[in-house]
């Protein structure tokens, strides 16, 4: 295995959010020797780590990611609508980068009566 697989929700030039499929490049490293080499991707520079609970039956009217970020959903699914109307769903293991910051965004609304356990890595601003 020498990619993983992602999803990201980015925006165009209209500012509408749009769904891309992508994979993160792995090459085989040392990370933590003595331990065997592993695949690893390139680092990427991040400032914040939060975590957070989306409550059975939340749901979010449209609105842009806040900054920058990767959600790594730990528990639940959740149902994610871009502004182009296309829909994903997340769940345990899904992997969501978000970089919709500047137009009118998408919605988030959790699925089943479960609720949504998310860490987020903020990352550094492209300023």
């Amino acid at each position: 295995m020498n990619e993983m697989r992602c999803l990201r929700l980015s925006e165009d030039a209209g500012g509408v959010s749009r769904f891309e499929d992508f994979t993160i490049g792995l090459t085989m490293q040392d990370f933590a020797p003595p331990a065997p080499s592993l695949w690893l991707s390139g680092a990427e520079p991040a400032d914040r780590l939060v975590y957070l609970t989306l409550p059975a039956g939340w749901g979010s009217p449209q609105h842009p990611s806040p900054r920058r970020q990767v959600a790594l959903c730990l528990a639940g699914r959740l149902r994610v609508e871009a502004g182009s109307g296309e829909v994903r769903e997340i769940g345990p293991g899904g992997i969501w980068r978000m970089e919709d910051t500047r137009g009118a965004g998408h919605t988030t609304t959790v699925l089943g009566d479960e609720p949504v356990q998310l860490a987020i890595v903020q990352l550094v601003d492209d300023a």
